[in-house]
């Protein structure tokens, strides 16, 4: 409890997280005006369509989790910490958790606050939450939020730098797994086992919170598993990644 404590301090003592939160609530929010303020009978606004702007949200959360770990490299305070606390995956197991509750946190807040956004922006259209699919597909971004977050945590330690941790994380969330997809007779079979392909089916699953139909909300995932398997798969993928950075970081030099 003590570590949590220490590093909840060192991560709200900082500016960051204030300012990766606002991002995420504004970016989130912004987008889902753009699109729910023009829905149409024929776009009609949903549960899924309030989400639409999770994405650029989630790419916010993955450069606080990265900054989390490599502003402390930057500093050298990292080298002054795993010397007053010498078992150094306590240290980390510690600091993925506290940023993991914080970005589950902030995505709860998002998707709410988009959420509620479209209520006021389409009074006129159906978006109660009165299936588990609408439930998932909002409440789950922040449980998505939380897993990505570790993954961040994870790049950081491995990386150390800054910018270099953060390119490529937005690299990969951004682009990188989209063009797989272009990858000529193994591409689609590769894409639907990517993470964040797969993170969204969590989400999205086949559609239902949108009516069954894509353009009603952000397009579907391509991945064949059930939106629970989806989440447990990308979980696994964040926890393994995690162990793989402790693992390397307690075997260098800090």
């Amino acid at each position: 409890m003590t570590l949590l404590a220490v590093e909840r301090i060192k991560l709200l003592s900082t500016r960051s997280p204030w300012w990766c939160a606002v991002a995420s609530v504004v970016l989130a929010g912004s987008f889902t005006a753009l699109v729910v303020g023009n829905a149409t009978p024929e776009f009609p606004a949903t549960v899924a369509a309030t989400q639409f702007g999770y994405q650029l949200a989630l790419a916010v959360i993955m450069v606080l989790g990265a900054l989390s770990v490599t502003t402390e490299y930057r500093f050298n305070t990292i080298r002054t910490t795993f010397q007053a606390v010498p078992n150094r995956t306590a240290v980390l197991v510690a600091k993925a958790t506290v940023v993991a509750l914080l970005a589950l946190l902030i995505g709860e807040l998002t998707a709410f606050s988009s959420w509620g956004l479209s209520l006021l922006l389409a009074p006129d259209y159906d978006l109660a939450l009165d299936s588990t699919a609408d439930v998932v597909n909002v409440v789950g971004v922040g449980p998505v939020f939380a897993v990505a977050a570790v993954i961040a945590v994870a790049v950081g330690l491995l990386v150390r730098h800054s910018a270099g941790a953060i390119s490529l994380l937005m690299i990969y969330t951004l682009a990188a797994e989209s063009l797989v997809q272009l990858v000529p007779r193994f591409g689609d079979d590769i894409y639907q086992w990517l993470p964040f392909n797969v993170a969204h089916k969590f989400l999205t699953g086949d559609g239902e919170s949108s009516g069954g139909a894509g353009f009603a909300g952000p397009p579907l995932s391509t991945s064949q598993l059930s939106p629970g398997w989806a989440f447990a798969y990308f979980a696994a993928i964040g926890l393994g990644l995690l162990i793989i950075a402790i693992v390397t970081t307690n075997k260098r030099d800090a």
